[in-house]
Parts: C-alpha cells; sequence; structure tokens
C-alpha cells in the first residue's frame, strides 16, 4: 500500500499563501459549528518521527478556538496505567460532545511501537486490533466523529532530517539514541504500519494516508481532508453549514491570520511545535 504513494507530491509557496488562509477560517467556522451541533471529534495523527505530526498539530490548533479543544501527546504507560485495562487511559481522553481531542500518536502505539520494539507479548498486539476497531465503533455509535491520519516519508527523507536537527543545539535533543535504533528498523516498522492499516481501516475509522514530505502539502491536504469530513457529518446529522469562504473573506488581515509558520526557520518551528504539544496546553499521560 505505501509503496504505491507518491511521496514528490508538493505545493509552491505561492499556491501555499492563496490556499491556506481559505481553509483554516473555514476549519475555523466548522470547530464552531461541531460545538452547536455537539459533535465530539477525535483526530489522531500517526506517522514517522520527524514526519511532521507535532508541527502540524501546532500550525492547525494556532488557528482554532483554544476553548475548545485538547491536545494529548500520548507517550509510554505510566506504571499505574499498565495496571488497567491497557485503552483505558486513553477512555479518560475521550471528548465531551461539543469538543475535539487532538491525539500526537495514539492507541495504535500498542501495534507500532510496542510491537516493533517487543513491550508487549505477541497474543497482545494482536488482540489489540480487535481492541481498537471495537473501540473506535463504540465511540462511533455515541455520535464521534474519528478522523484518523498517517503521515509517511521515506527513509531517506527521515534520515535527512534527523540530520538537520541534530546540526542545531537548539534541536538536536529532539533526536535521541532511540530515534535512530528505531530508523534502523524502518522496515520493521513498514511491515507493522501496513497490518495496522489493513486491519484497522474501517467505515467508522477511515483511514488518511498522507505524502509528506512536502510541509506545504501535507497540511494542505490535511486540512482539505478535515473539511470535507467535518462537512459531511455536519449534513448528515441534519445541520445546515455557513457558505464557504471565499477568496477574499480569506484574504488575511492581521499579522495573526497570515502563514507566519511559514517564515519561521527549521530551529523556531520545532520548537513551537515541542511548546505546543507538550507544554502548558497539552493534556500530559
Amino acid at each position: 500500500m505505501l509503496e504505491k504513494l507518491n511521496l514528490a507530491k508538493k505545493i509552491n509557496k505561492k499556491e501555499y499563501k492563496k490556499r491556506m488562509p481559505m481553509l483554516r477560517k473555514r476549519l475555523y467556522r466548522l470547530q464552531n459549528a461541531t460545538w452547536d451541533a455537539n459533535i465530539p471529534v477525535i483526530i489522531l495523527f500517526e506517522g514517522w518521527d520527524a514526519g511532521g505530526k507535532s508541527s502540524t498539530i501546532q500550525m492547525m490548533a494556532s488557528h482554532l478556538d483554544p476553548r475548545g479543544f485538547k491536545i494529548h501527546p500520548t507517550r509510554a504507560p505510566r506504571t499505574y496505567e499498565n495496571k488497567r485495562p491497557w485503552l483505558w487511559r486513553f477512555w479518560q481522553k475521550i471528548p465531551s460532545k461539543e469538543r475535539w481531542a487532538i491525539f500526537d500518536q495514539s492507541w495504535y502505539r500498542r501495534v507500532l511501537i510496542e510491537r516493533v520494539e517487543g513491550h508487549v507479548p505477541e497474543a497482545e498486539w494482536r488482540r489489540a486490533y480487535q481492541d481498537v476497531v471495537d473501540f473506535e465503533r463504540t465511540l462511533s455509535d455515541d455520535g464521534t466523529l474519528i478522523l484518523k491520519f498517517f503521515l509517511h516519508i521515506s527513509k531517506e527523507a527521515q534520515a535527512d532530517r534527523f540530520q538537520k536537527l541534530l546540526e542545531d543545539p537548539l534541536t538536536a535533543w529532539l533526536v535521541q539514541p532511540k530515534e535512530w535504533e528505531q530508523h534502523k528498523k524502518y522496515d520493521e516498522y513498514l511491515l507493522a504500519i501496513e497490518e495496522m492499516l489493513e486491519k484497522t481501516d474501517t467505515e467508522w475509522g477511515l483511514w488518511h494516508i498522507i505524502e509528506a514530505t512536502d510541509k506545504r502539502y501535507t497540511r494542505v491536504r490535511i486540512f482539505e481532508l478535515l473539511i470535507k469530513n467535518i462537512e459531511s457529518a455536519l449534513i448528515a446529522r441534519g445541520f445546515p453549514l455557513s457558505p464557504p469562504v471565499d477568496q477574499t473573506s480569506a484574504t488575511p488581515t492581521s499579522p495573526e491570520d497570515d502563514d507566519h509558520s511559514e517564515e519561521l526557520s527549521e530551529k523556531e518551528e520545532n520548537t513551537l511545535a515541542n511548546q505546543i504539544v507538550n507544554g502548558p496546553m497539552a493534556e500530559r499521560n
């Protein structure tokens, strides 16, 4: 599946600056619409280290109403969490009826990192596929909209991004020995990812695979899919949509509306991404 993706897809800067203001404002309006419609939304991001998950979340969150969402970075379970059913810690983070929950990695850790690194027995991670499908089906039946994104880059692109982070002392700490160890196991992770996508791609929890080599393409594609799926959910539940944002109304009117992230250096962007995912706004595990 993944080998068929065209990882060379990209959008030039001019096209990106033309399209993103409209997409950002539309997503903001749809966030308010799901609040009014009492529709809980789960948006989860999986993908390779250095694939752009955290920076994409940072950019998306900076243009949403902070009162309506929480970011949940997923790390290894704590001791007390290991004493409970493995999905228990994720049940604690399910959004209320009108809010969004954004996961930087999620329950899929069990069939990816925990599987490849041998943290759990094979019987447990194999059983987890059905656990996840049932978990997401329960949430969907209760009215939750689930949007799942996998950000895919090549092994070569990952190594290149690691190296760029290491060249700057302010971002070098983001690449630890464990990142390189996982990089060496790229093919093992690729096999686990393919099986995860095959076994957990459902009508109520569809996977969206994003070609993530080009940052601008990644963001535009994710925003387009978010907008499309949220609009469909609102229409299916009988809620009228506001008119789409046109190009004129989407033109930035303040520095906050402009695509300032495009002007940031790689160092600044990685720092911002880490702050929003691991800082005070994030609900830590």
